[in-house]
């Protein structure tokens, strides 16, 4: 964080810590007013923002509303250090966390350089408990792998954090032995009193699944979250989320599947509790766009499909309006949404999205 500052002058670096103090307290009234700061914030200090800004002849000053705000793509992730501080050195780069998509063998992935680490921390904090109440309730038992084999997944570094925030010496990683994942929760619900939330990608929930014998008890006891986050790592065929949570409901006798949507990318998540329909953090809004122009952005009433565009206060040292390569849909409730797959051309990879 130190090696951030250091590049900022003074009055800049007075300003990043009000947006910081801000975002922390963000809510739905004061979400616009915050993002437009946001905005001129990174269009002053983010180099690459700042040239495609430029080449598409925008006007900082007059850009008054969010709709008037353009969407940085998503791959330019891969391509350049999307960081909102000028004279960054080298050295600079390598001392922030950073964060790499997982990506395809011999594919570009993406990076993303984590400064601020307790921002992070406490907003991805703030959005899980906002959804799920306090860490402290819950056991966590996550099965990750291939995640958890990387050492620069953001996917694990959160869930990590997450884990020592439970207070439990019960919660952890399972790498491959999901005989023993079964057995922890089986003696989890015989002896303890909190919910036990199961975080896995999507390929080993099924994994465990099909393997395990008899795994009803898990509905049963109504004390178990099951949370999908995504992911095939291409060890199955790509499925549509519904085909998995049917699998899934199945196979657990539970009558709704949790999801988490986040990426590299993005440090704020959205979660869902059933339905496939997301709710984002407090520091997250979603916008859809044409899909053959992504310049036109479509009303909160639209009720067709479009890409994803997303906005992320969280991202106060990258990059916070993003244009993903998703498919998406507005959910039923104000600001909630749905995630429907991906654009043809873009990569099947991420942490948290199937086709």
């Amino acid at each position: 964080m130190q090696n951030l500052l250091q590049c900022l002058p003074p009055e800049w670096a007075r300003i990043r810590a009000s947006l910081r103090q801000r975002i922390l307290t963000v809510d739905a009234h004061s979400f616009e007013s915050l993002a437009l700061d946001v905005f001129r914030y990174q269009a002053a200090l983010n180099p690459t923002y700042r040239a495609f800004l430029n080449a598409l002849h925008v006007e900082v000053d007059g850009v008054r509303q969010l709709t008037q705000v353009p969407f940085m793509p998503i791959g330019f992730f891969k391509h350049h250090a999307i960081v909102s501080a000028e004279g960054l050195t080298q050295a600079n780069l390598e001392s922030a966390v950073c964060f790499a998509s997982s990506g395809t063998t011999g594919a570009n992935t993406s990076h993303h350089y984590l400064f601020d680490e307790p921002l992070y921390d406490q907003v991805s904090r703030q959005i899980f408990e906002a959804t799920y109440g306090p860490l402290t309730n819950v056991h966590i038992l996550a099965l990750l792998p291939s995640y958890l084999e990387r050492n620069n997944s953001s996917l694990v570094y959160m869930v990590r954090q997450f884990i020592e925030q439970t207070g439990s010496v019960d919660s952890g990683f399972y790498l491959h032995d999901t005989d023993g994942l079964t057995r922890r929760i089986e003696h989890l619900l015989d002896t303890s009193s909190r919910t036990i939330l199961l975080m896995g990608v999507t390929f080993a929930l099924l994994d465990w699944v099909e393997s395990a014998t008899n795994l009803a008890f898990i509905g049963e006891s109504k004390r178990v979250w099951v949370m999908e986050t995504g992911g095939m790592k291409g060890r199955r065929r790509e499925m549509l989320r519904e085909e998995v949570h049917e699998i899934l409901t199945d196979r657990l006798q539970t009558p709704h599947i949790h999801s988490e949507y986040g990426m590299t990318e993005l440090l704020s998540q959205g979660y869902s509790t059933g339905e496939g329909v997301f709710r984002p953090g407090a520091t997250m809004q979603i916008r859809l766009r044409d899909i053959n122009d992504p310049f036109t952005i479509f009303p909160a009433s639209y009720t067709r499909t479009g890409g994803i565009n997303v906005i992320d206060l969280a991202n106060l040292d990258s990059c916070s309006f993003i244009e993903t390569q998703d498919l998406g849909q507005n959910g039923p409730e104000p600001g909630t949404f749905r995630v429907m797959g991906r654009f043809d051309n873009s990569d099947v990879r991420g942490c948290n999205l199937m086709v």
